[in-house]
């Protein structure tokens, strides 16, 4: 354990690593500053599905969690050593509750990943909370108010997207939600997806651990043509808050307007459950994904992404929009679904 002065208190800030997974969750379900990728439960999900080392630090003042910070250890020879929080995710980094908790567990942090030999250690923020550390801004989360009832979200539409819906009804899409008994529709569009965009994709396993730890705040949505799943979408719930993190659609079934369908029934959904928000998820401004987001209402917030860096290091950039990954990403787009799927999981596993 280490500590930290607290010059506000005057007590000192002790980072633990060995705190329980109900402690730790107690603390983030009412701590407005964590997100539901603060939850012990995902850096359990990581560990067994890409087979990642993870450290789980709380910070504690008289005992008392006041802040928290989940770690991924990467170990790769393509990419290098690193430490991030949290991979694979939209959010995570450190809350906490005051300056000097969100100081001892970023120096902790650190301390971590120079004792990995890691090169730079990554927390994914929502705002930036240190000045001392550099910072990326090239995503933003998209998010929409939700309205009080189904009705009152249909007239806010715009014109063009309702027409998108009825398309998709005379289309006769149909559409279901459920659990883990629809991860193989939802997986086969995904992967098929992916391979079409050039990405490696998550393994089925990796799904299948996030619907069976978190059951009861996790739903899966297929959309189907004729019985065949064109459409499919994972979302999760923390708090106010449903999120899509991951969502997919067969290129065949864009005449369909399959994707606009999709998401009206995953907005409905939320509005009929009581969420706050819906958030898309994270966009690339003014690409693609970001305008289509944009045609529901939602608006960008800033993701503020936070390095520090050994000395002489240059955070990589594993983004698809480098340069350098544009022949793989053609290349992979030309596999045959099956081979894609069959290699991306031991590929995507060691890309944050």
């Amino acid at each position: 354990m280490a500590e930290a002065a607290d010059p506000i208190a005057g007590d000192p800030v002790v980072i633990r690593t060995d705190l329980g997974q109900e402690a730790i969750d107690g603390w983030v379900r009412a701590h407005p500053a964590a997100t539901g990728y603060h939850l012990a439960g995902w850096t359990t999900i990581v560990q067994r599905a890409f087979g990642h080392e993870t450290m789980y630090l709380a910070a504690e003042r008289r005992q008392r969690v006041v802040g928290v910070l989940p770690l991924v250890f990467f170990r790769s020879r393509v990419f290098g050593r690193c430490v991030v929080s949290m991979p694979f995710l939209n959010y995570g980094g450190v809350a906490a509750e005051d300056p000097a908790a969100e100081r001892a567990l970023l120096d902790r942090a650190i301390e971590e990943t120079r004792r990995a030999g890691g090169s730079h250690l990554e927390l994914r923020h929502t705002a930036q909370r240190f000045d001392t550390l550099s910072a990326k801004r090239h995503k933003v989360a998209m998010r929409l108010a939700l309205p009080p009832s189904r009705d009152e979200l249909w007239t806010r539409l715009d014109r063009k997207v309702r027409n998108q819906i009825r398309k998709g009804e005379k289309s006769e899409l149909t559409v279901e939600h459920g659990g883990v008994e629809l991860l193989d529709a939802f997986y086969g569009v995904f992967a098929h997806n992916m391979r079409d965009l050039g990405t490696p994709v998550y393994g089925r396993a990796f799904f299948r651990e996030v619907l069976e730890t978190f059951s009861t705040t996790t739903a899966l949505f297929v959309v189907r043509h004729h019985g065949a799943p064109v459409a499919a979408s994972l979302v999760y719930w923390h708090g106010p808050m449903i999120e899509v993190p991951w969502a997919s659609a067969l290129r065949a079934a864009n005449p369909l307007s399959a994707n606009v369908f999709l998401y009206w029934h995953m907005l409905a959904f939320a509005v009929e459950r009581g969420f706050g928000t819906f958030d898309f998820g994270r966009s690339t401004p003014n690409e693609g994904t970001f305008h289509f987001k944009r045609q529901w209402g939602a608006e960008p917030l800033e993701l503020v992404w936070e390095y520090w860096t050994a000395n002489g290091v240059q955070v990589p950039n594993v983004s698809p929009a480098n340069p350098k990954f544009r022949a793989a990403i053609r290349m992979w787009q030309h596999l045959p679904v099956p081979l894609a799927t069959a290699l991306g999981p031991h590929i995507v596993r060691n890309i944050p």
